[in-house]
């Protein structure tokens, strides 16, 4: 049996608390590893789960292959998420078989590989398995788990090559990351907080406690080079720095979950799947600057990171991770969470602390800073999820093995949610400096269905789109700036030959105009005025002089916006001007969208020397705007039409075209 929940006193104690847990581990014969985040959870991982525990429960009453006859069967343990059931077996009624079999099923966080999800990671035998349904549990249990034989069917099969990966590593989309924060997820048990103290957790923290004083901890991430992830990329042991040096008579921590960019779920999937590295890097944070209180600013739309949070702050109580006189020291820290509204304005540090106040999320101006006068007035340092998570590594590890990865100016590594129009979609962890090629092509597997590549977006809806001529660059805070774009959070949107880019610009500069809080003209007012223009061009109705007067605007709102929302909000706008403005000159000179995208841009017709009147297209017009006999051509009646794209979608003979 594993130790009960004892307060850890020092790092002797918990050094020995590690050893046996890992010796309990090694007692497993199989570990079954679900992927529980939330893009398998959405593919229907939960039921692949139970059906496993099913499956590992059915063998108390069982016998287990290729041990012929069950002598006595015991279920070890079942906590949280986790079941462990042990058996012992016997040969042909004879004594015992030495030792015993335990089959370990866990349900853990994000693997990152969405695009094929349910996954399933059967150990010690590393099988990764991809689209798991709930009917092949039986045969996982009982060929993988228990006999140690691979499932062909449900390896991943490479759709170039055609071959199958049975270890994960042997999978393309892995092969070139480096995941460090990502590291526990798909192999911790998130809701168990033995599984991080058997990895390791908690270590940093009693190094930080028992054997580094405040400022040693301070130059040690200083000397890694971390810059913060949440978008601004500041030097995160400068923050630190200033906030032990601010006055004040009490200092807070705050780590912003505010995840509000569209496709991104990096925090999100971090808080899921290991949320104890995100607790220990706060707690270290606060020891540095002199903090005993800390708050956790989640969206209210993650629930399951909240429910993993609340737990992990539990049993971090229980062991004397947190509370008072941690690790037998005279440091006390305490955290709460705050759920937020879902405000995309309150990822602003400033917006951020005054939604914790009970105040309106809106931004203030930043000649006072936060690690001066933040939360109630007092110093606050507040970083991000991913910020946080790397802190406990830096420790542990050291500032020059962390400075040793990624580029001159940005050290480590980073995490992105790669979405959109690419083949592999998930996340991903890379070092700092790898190309976009890299990431897109060699990670993601390029653009579905073979189309050409043609722009992506970095940094949420303030980020650049960057166009297929810059692939080559590498992805760092300062590389990236100089392109018109940003690191953001890490949002990375994949975009093909059939998006147009003046839409997308009027897409991002509409989410952004409805997230403002409206507090600073320059934004209320500016974005409102970018948004009407665009929606003009759009709709073929601009006019030549709306592209140099949404420049104007841009660089207006720039330099005399209030927060960050308002001075970032106009690169969607310019980076597609520079980049991509000859599409621009199409909407409004030839009012053409040259992607068929803007419906008043262009209009579908049947090309009679291809149409053969098979009526797929007639059939599947809802508005009965397509006319024709059988075996004879058709005809699309272009005030009926609405431009839905039903027709176009069913023609096998690519007879309907976008003229």
């Amino acid at each position: 049996m594993e130790p009960a929940p004892a307060t850890v006193r020092n790092l002797e104690a918990l050094e020995a608390l590690q050893q046996t847990l890992l010796k309990n581990r090694k007692l497993a014969n199989a570990t079954i590893a679900t992927c529980c985040g939330t893009g398998c959870v959405a593919k229907g991982a939960i039921d692949v789960f139970q059906a496993l525990r099913q499956e590992v429960a059915k063998l108390r009453s069982a016998p287990v292959p290729g041990r012929r006859d069950v002598k006595s069967v015991k279920t070890l343990a079942h906590t949280g998420d986790s079941q462990h059931t042990s058996v012992s077996a016997a040969k042909n009624g004879r004594a015992p078989v030495p030792g015993t079999l335990r089959v370990v099923s866990k349900c853990t966080g994000c693997h990152g590989f969405c695009e094929y999800g349910p996954i399933v990671v059967v150990q010690p035998h590393n099988f990764f398995y991809t689209n798991v349904k709930k009917e092949d549990a039986p045969e996982i249990v009982a060929q993988s788990a228990l006999e140690g034989k691979v499932i062909e069917r449900l390896l991943y099969r490479n759709p170039v090559t055609r071959k199958r990966a049975t270890r994960a590593e042997d999978i393309p989309f892995y092969q070139k990351q480096r995941r460090i924060v990502l590291s526990h997820n798909g192999v911790l048990d998130a809701t168990d907080i033995r599984d991080y103290i058997a990895a390791g957790g908690y270590r940093a923290l009693g190094k930080a406690l028992r054997q580094m004083t405040p400022e040693a901890i301070i130059a040690e991430i200083e000397n890694s080079g971390l810059r913060g992830r949440g978008g601004a990329g500041f030097p995160t042991g400068k923050k630190w720095a200033a906030c032990r040096q601010a006055r004040g008579d009490r200092r807070y921590v705050i780590c912003n979950g505010d995840e509000g960019d569209p496709g991104a779920f990096m925090d999100r999937s971090i808080l899921e799947g290991d949320p104890h590295s995100v607790l220990e890097g706060m707690i270290i944070g606060a020891f540095a600057i002199g903090a005993s209180e800390g708050y956790i600013y989640v969206r209210n739309e993650y629930p399951l990171a909240v429910e993993r949070l609340q737990t992990a702050i539990a049993q971090a109580k229980q062991y004397g991770f947190l509370g008072r006189d941690i690790f037998g020291s005279d440091f006390s820290f305490s955290i709460r969470i705050n759920r937020g509204g879902g405000a995309f304005v309150c990822g602003e540090s400033t917006a951020l602390t005054a939604s914790l106040e009970g105040r309106p999320g809106e931004p203030r101006m930043k000649y006072i800073r936060t690690v001066e006068s933040g939360l109630w007035g007092m110093p606050t340092t507040l970083n991000n999820v991913e910020t946080w998570a790397n802190v406990p590594r830096i420790i542990h590890q050291g500032a020059a093995w962390y400075a040793a990865i990624g580029t001159a100016g940005s050290k480590g590594t980073k995490v992105f949610s790669l979405v959109g129009k690419v083949n592999n979609t998930g996340l991903v962890e890379v070092p700092m400096g790898m190309s976009l090629r890299e990431i897109i092509f060699d990670i993601g597997g390029g653009v579905q269905e073979g189309r050409q590549f043609k722009a992506v977006q970095t940094g949420g809806p303030s980020g650049g789109c960057i166009p297929a001529a810059h692939l080559d660059c590498p992805v760092d805070f300062d590389e990236l700036t100089k392109l018109g774009s940003m690191m953001g959070s890490g949002g990375m949107i994949v975009m093909d030959e059939d998006t147009c880019m003046v839409e997308v610009a009027r897409y991002f500069t509409h989410f952004l105009a409805e997230e403002s809080c409206g507090k600073c003209v320059p934004c209320r007012e500016g974005l409102s005025q970018m948004l009407a223009i665009l929606n003009r061009i759009t709709q073929g109705q601009g006019q030549p002089r709306d592209l140099e007067h949404l420049e104007f605007l841009c660089h207006l709102i720039q330099n005399t916006a209030l927060c960050g929302l308002g001075t970032s909000a106009c690169n969607p706008v310019l980076s597609t001007l520079l980049y991509f403005r000859d599409e621009y000159r199409a909407h409004v000179e030839l009012k053409k969208c040259p992607a068929g995208v803007c419906r008043n841009l262009f209009r579908y017709e049947i090309d009679p020397q291809r149409c053969k009147g098979c009526q797929r297209c007639l059939k599947d017009c809802a508005v009965g705007a397509i006319t024709g006999k059988r075996k004879m051509p058709h005809v699309i009646d272009q005030q009926q039409c609405t431009k839905c794209g039903a027709c176009f979608s069913a023609c096998r003979l690519d007879a309907i075209q976008k003229i």
